[in-house]
């Protein structure tokens, strides 16, 4: 019998990540559910997923969106954390499973850090990336072909202090301002999708850089994301 955690440790100055898996049974690996399927939906050897750490870390308690939640008054900054822990709101399911298909692989500090890294690819898969730096959003709006598999991202900026491996919320929704929708007043904004966990009757539409799904699917892809995980290899 194991424990149902997983932790994928950060080395952000040498790329290079640790795991350390424990497992309560064996439905934690859901990933593997496509195994019958890989060389089918694997991966084209050009495209790279965007690992949400910001959003993750975000999303601690005593961070950022519990400011959001109002659950704290003065909690706009948190610690920066040092593994990949999967959660619901880091988008843990299709990160599991993209990287199961064998997907390249960077994350929030990689990317802030080097922005042009996207320019090494031809198609990018953003994934629950709600709290992104000015860097970030540039090198990602300004990509050609952007899959933007959950809805909500880009919703929120952030600057990065990485002397004390920070992240502190500058502009979002309702903050400074009530009236503010989008930290980067982005058009294509799609929060309103975010209630739909269900993806029955959802559809990938086109925007100016790529295209966005409908629907939270954080639920569909762990049993059920055969269709989906198909269509964004043909997009």
């Amino acid at each position: 019998m194991f424990l149902g955690i997983i932790f994928i440790s950060i080395n952000s100055e040498n790329k290079m990540l640790s795991y350390s898996a424990n497992h309560q049974d064996k439905d934690i690996m859901f990933e593997t559910n496509y195994h019958k399927n890989y060389e089918e939906l694997k991966a084209n050897e050009n495209i790279v997923v965007i690992y949400p750490i910001f959003t993750q870390s975000a999303y601690e308690w005593g961070g950022i969106h519990d400011f959001y939640q109002d659950r704290c008054t003065e909690c706009t900054s948190v610690e920066i954390q040092p593994f990949f822990e999967k959660r619901y709101a880091s988008s843990g399911t299709a990160f599991s499973v993209l990287e199961f298909l064998d997907y390249n692989i960077i994350n929030d500090i990689d990317l802030d850090k080097t922005p042009d890294i996207l320019n090494q690819y031809e198609k990018v898969i953003l994934l629950h990336n709600e709290y992104v730096t000015e860097n970030e959003f540039n090198a990602i709006t300004s990509h050609p072909n952007v899959i933007y598999l959950y809805p909500n991202a880009l919703s929120s900026l952030i600057t990065t202090d990485y002397e004390t491996n920070t992240i502190s919320l500058q502009r979002g929704p309702g903050f400074p301002d009530s009236d503010i929708k989008n930290g980067f007043d982005w058009e294509f904004d799609n929060s309103q999708f975010m209630s739909d966990w269900d993806c029955i009757d959802y559809q990938f539409y086109k925007i100016d850089n790529g295209y966005m799904l409908s629907c939270y699917p954080e639920k569909i892809l762990q049993n059920n994301g055969i269709e989906i995980l198909k269509r964004i290899k043909e997009l």
